[in-house]
């Protein structure tokens, strides 16, 4: 099939691009891996796509105060590759490689990933974990969301229409680990999990089992797997069989991090 019709702009400023969403059935384009297969398969119809790829200081990584900023234009590779993300946030950069194929890591990026909100990717369970502050702006000026309050439903975010994500605020860890179970390397994951320890705290986040990702906080194994929602089914795994899997990432995750 071929995208439905559509107009296209690439701004040079962030003002420049505010401008431009507030036109009637405007969109982001960024990495576009996702957005593209959508038009191309008329499950999405936008009236203008704006390319903000290209737009100054949201490619950049950097280290502070404890935490690590990624942009919102950095690809997975440039994550993936990137020494202040493998040093401080190990589980990032281990999710990263777990993403679809090269050619899609080249392209894709960070803040598609987390606008998108696709409950069996990978990214948005990290965010969950390591409780990141995702940064986003609009006309009015800058906002953070914590990642607890950014994904409410499938596909939904708590990005308002004419909002940009310029990146996220990722807090190192103690401990870290990334799980995933999938049929092929690079297949979307039957079930995932992210899970990080700060502290005494465990955050464990769960991604292919619920409309969006799914965390939990528990004080024991024991109450970790009582807390685990029945998953979702899919056409290859009944919601009994992806309960089972999630319960055994849970108990590997549990011993690495105790």
């Amino acid at each position: 099939m071929k995208a439905p019709p559509f107009a296209y702009a690439k701004p040079r400023s962030l003002t420049e691009a505010f401008d431009l969403l507030e036109r009637p059935g405007a969109k982001i384009l960024a990495g576009g891996q996702s957005l593209i297969p959508a038009l191309n398969m008329r499950l999405s119809s936008p009236g203008l796509l704006v390319d903000i790829t290209g737009l100054p200081g949201l490619s950049t990584i950097e280290a502070r105060n404890g935490t690590v900023r990624i942009g919102a234009l950095c690809t997975h590779s440039q994550v993936e590759r990137s020494p202040e993300v493998r040093e401080h946030l190990p589980l990032v950069a281990e999710a990263v490689a777990h993403i679809a194929h090269p050619a899609i890591r080249n392209r894709g990026t960070l803040g598609g990933s987390l606008a998108l909100a696709d409950p069996n990717a990978e990214l948005p369970a990290c965010a969950l974990a390591l409780d990141a502050v995702l940064i986003v702006a609009g006309k009015k000026g800058e906002r953070r969301v914590q990642a607890s309050g950014f994904f409410k439903a499938l596909f939904e975010t708590d990005l308002k229409p004419n909002e940009i994500l310029l990146g996220a605020e990722f807090p190192k860890a103690t401990k870290s680990v990334f799980l995933e179970l999938a049929r092929r390397q690079g297949d979307y994951a039957i079930v995932g999990l992210a899970a990080a320890r700060r502290g005494a705290e465990k955050r464990i986040a769960f991604f292919g089992v619920a409309a969006t990702p799914i965390l939990l906080k528990p004080t024991s194994l024991e109450q970790a797997k009582k807390s685990i929602p029945t998953p979702n089914g899919d056409l290859y795994n009944s919601p009994a069989t992806k309960l089972h899997l999630a319960g055994v990432l849970l108990e590997r995750a549990w011993t690495t991090l105790s």
